[in-house]
């Protein structure tokens, strides 16, 4: 599996998901919902690769190798 998602974009995504978790944390009830695209986005941030990417032929790890 090719990595698709760059570091700036992997940084982008961890803090993202850290700020869901956070609300979900806080607000509860409704809120958990928040949990799900969360997950979606550590788990992509931690593999590097998006299956969306993947389908629409975007790479972010191409900005990071023109360096």
């Amino acid at each position: 599996m090719k990595t698709n998602v760059g570091k700036v974009d992997q940084t982008i995504r961890y803090i993202v998901a850290i700020v869901l978790i956070v609300l979900a944390a806080i607000f509860q009830g409704v809120w958990l919902w928040l949990l799900i695209p969360a997950v979606i986005l550590g788990v992509t941030a931690a593999i590097s690769w998006c299956a969306i990417y993947r389908i629409f032929g975007y790479d972010t790890c191409r900005f990071d190798k023109k360096k």
